[in-house]
Formats: C-alpha cells, structure tokens, sequence
C-alpha cells in the first residue's frame, strides 16, 4: 500500500505493474513513465520496468492495515489485461471480500475482459468493490454498457484524460463520474464546455460528479475549479 496524490482515493495498492496501450487514453500514460522511473531508481518491484508483472506477495498486504481507507487497485497496471491469469484475478477478489472495512476502487480499459469473467469467472462483488471503466472519448462509450451488465454494487467512470466532447452518455446504472485533464509534459488539451457538459448529465441523472483537475504541464497552479466551484462528490451508496 502507498499513499497517493490521485484526488479521489487514499492510497493505491498494486498486486500487478505494467500494461499495453489500448485506446487513445494510453497514449501519454503516466504510470509507463512512472515505471520507468522507479526502475532507474533500482527499485525491485519494478525491474521490468512497465512489462506486466504479477505480484503475488502483494496479496497479503490489505490484512495488516488497521484503518479503514479507499484504495486504488492497480493503479500502476489494469486488472483485466488480457494476460493476467483468471486465477490472480480471483485472487484479489478474495482478498478485496476478506477485507470488508477497506473500500477497493478497479478501474480499467478492457471492459470486454470484465464482462467475460464477470459471467465466466464467478467473480463475487462484494459491497466494498467499486468496479469502473475509464471513457476518455467518444469512440469508447461501449464501455459503459459492458460495465453496466456486471454485478458490481458501484459502478464509476473515469472520463480522463478527456479528449472529446460525450454528449447523451447513458448513465443508467453508474453511481459517480470523474472528469480530468490530461498532464505531463504533452497534453492534449480539454475544453471547458465538454465537462460541464458531463457534469449537466450527471446532475440531470442524480450521478455523482467529481471535477479532478484541468490538467496541462502544472495540473497545480491551473487547479480543479469548474465554473466557480470545486465538485467532489462521491458515490451516495453505504459502502461499509
């Protein structure tokens, strides 16, 4: 477990690094240069740098925190690659369901993979497991509809980097929506109306929206203030 800067969680927890692109949310990944960063760094977890890699010694970790807290799982890598065994991935449901007090937040890209095990491989969901999709444009929008059909209690969308406008999202089902801006040092940029225009749609289907941040080469100095205010709300659901 580790602490993190992400707004809308407390820490992450990474039973698995490394990744493929997918779409073009990937393009600019933070985690991939993040990975390689650590690498040079020579820390053992990362040796192959941003190649997927199972962690199995990992699993353990969730038992010895005292507190309860949100985590983010995986936020180096995506749970649902099309690589990692079904086996570790029941796994870490175990674990997540053995660790009722602790809120686990899944976020990934591969929606097609989720709804296949959600079906093929007896996943249990348990009220703690909050399950997203990340919709960065509008040629992904499938993905909701994938996530819809789960049996995840929560269900989220990630909608960064948000690189076009999504106009009539259908947010049946879909408890909270986060929007950001891309970072580092190339961002593509985002227009203020396509995230008001989210938040509008979120506001309409009673969603929890929460605004990340602007992004850009200093995500800090450009903030996360959308039309005056700050919005971070969260799922309403009773999640303990």
């Amino acid at each position: 477990m580790a602490r993190t800067k992400i707004e809308w969680t407390e820490s992450t927890w990474n039973p698995l690094t490394g990744c493929t692109k997918v779409s073009a949310g990937c393009k600019n990944c933070y985690a991939e240069v993040m990975a390689r960063r650590l690498k040079a760094m020579g820390q053992p977890k990362y040796e192959n740098g941003f190649k997927l890699t199972l962690h199995p010694e990992t699993l353990s970790e969730p038992y010895s925190w005292k507190k309860p807290r949100v985590v983010f799982v995986n936020s180096m890598s995506d749970l649902f690659h099309k690589d990692v065994p079904i086996e570790f991935i029941q796994d870490v449901f175990r674990v997540m369901k053995e660790n009722p007090y602790h809120v686990f937040q899944i976020l990934t890209k591969r929606s097609d993979v989720l709804l296949y095990y959600d079906s093929e491989g007896n996943l249990e969901w348990t009220h703690n497991i909050w399950m997203g999709v990340t919709v960065e444009d509008d040629t992904v929008t499938d993905r909701i509809d994938k996530l819809r059909l789960t049996g995840a209690k929560v269900k989220f969308l990630s909608c960064e980097p948000l690189l076009t406008a999504l106009p009539n999202l259908n947010l049946t089902g879909m408890d909270w929506v986060i929007v950001g801006g891309e970072s580092g040092r190339k961002p593509r940029p985002m227009k203020e109306e396509w995230a008001i225009d989210i938040r509008d749609q979120c506001q309409q289907k009673g969603v929890a929206f929460y605004f990340k941040q602007w992004g850009g080469t200093n995500k800090k100095k450009n903030g996360k203030v959308l039309s005056g205010r700050i919005y971070s709300d969260m799922p309403a659901k009773e999640v303990y």
